[in-house]
């Protein structure tokens, strides 16, 4: 039997608070591995229950917002965050075959297979340690 998830929220749709107001990365450019923008943080999903970040919900591509797509990128993909912004482990190519973001399909198998796409275990895994986040320079 499957251990149940902390159900995951969006900070903007919760009352939820972030303890140190820089962690707040809404807003903030993605960058890829080479440097390459990837898109725009939009919003964070938080662990209702550890109040931990644990997916930056990030839109990608399009032209004025046409044809933009949402991705979910686990807060274990970032190796730093400075002054241009968030920049992650893995290659723009990489992000953009992850599996598709829909919030009427998102549940605990889809949350498995992003982790494994990205090479994680899942944070509700046995020996999970939640990454240092953020990484600032």
């Amino acid at each position: 039997m499957n251990k149940e998830i902390p159900r995951l929220l969006r900070l903007s749709d919760s009352t939820l608070t972030l303890e140190r107001p820089k962690d707040d990365l809404r807003g903030l450019h993605v960058f890829d591995s080479d440097g390459e923008e990837v898109g725009k943080v939009l919003d964070l999903f938080i662990d209702e229950t550890e109040g931990k970040v644990r997916f930056l919900l990030v839109k990608s591509g399009g032209f004025l917002g046409l044809g933009a797509e949402e991705l979910l990128i686990p807060v274990e993909t970032i190796v730093r965050i400075d002054s241009k912004g968030v920049h992650t482990s893995h290659g723009v190519g990489q992000i953009a075959g992850a599996p598709k973001y829909d919030p009427e399909l998102v549940d605990q198998e889809y949350y498995t297979t992003l982790y494994g796409y990205y090479g994680y275990g899942p944070f509700w895994g046995t020996g999970y340690m939640y990454p240092n986040f953020p990484y600032y320079i």
